[in-house]
């Protein structure tokens, strides 16, 4: 892993289908709107975007912490908008301050985290555990 630089930004879109919805993810009675689930996948996603730069070859990162709030909600068509923001590095921990804003208004904002991983020695010991 190269050395991250504070203010590393990335993005990620999505547009909203039926699939994205809150009523398909929970209770069928829902409105048609996007899952609060499917919008921290896109801050997530633009997370990664921020730091795949900075990344050796057979290196990633996952995801350890979101604390976000979805304040608006987003229709079917809309496409939702993500940015994040490296606020802090240490070792191999990455903070962000991300948002997901669908066109109209901004919709979603807080903080993610994440640790840069060796895919390899996460695969081994993911394989140990399952028992493979």
């Amino acid at each position: 892993m190269r050395q991250i630089p504070l203010g590393a930004k990335g993005t990620a879109t999505l547009r909203v289908q039926s699939e994205h919805l809150a009523n398909r993810f929970k209770d069928a009675m829902l409105p048609q709107v996007l899952a609060t689930p499917v919008m921290i996948l896109v801050m997530e996603n633009a997370a990664l975007n921020a730091i795949k730069a900075f990344l050796d070859a057979g290196e990633s990162a996952v995801g350890t912490a979101v604390d976000v709030k979805h304040f608006a909600a987003t229709p079917v068509g809309h496409e939702v908008r993500a940015t994040a923001e490296v606020v802090g590095v240490e070792g191999k921990r990455v903070d962000f301050k991300v948002s997901a804003s669908d066109g109209k208004e901004e919709i979603g904002s807080g903080t993610h985290q994440r640790i840069v991983i060796d895919l390899r020695s996460f695969n081994e010991r993911l394989a140990k555990k399952s028992g493979l």
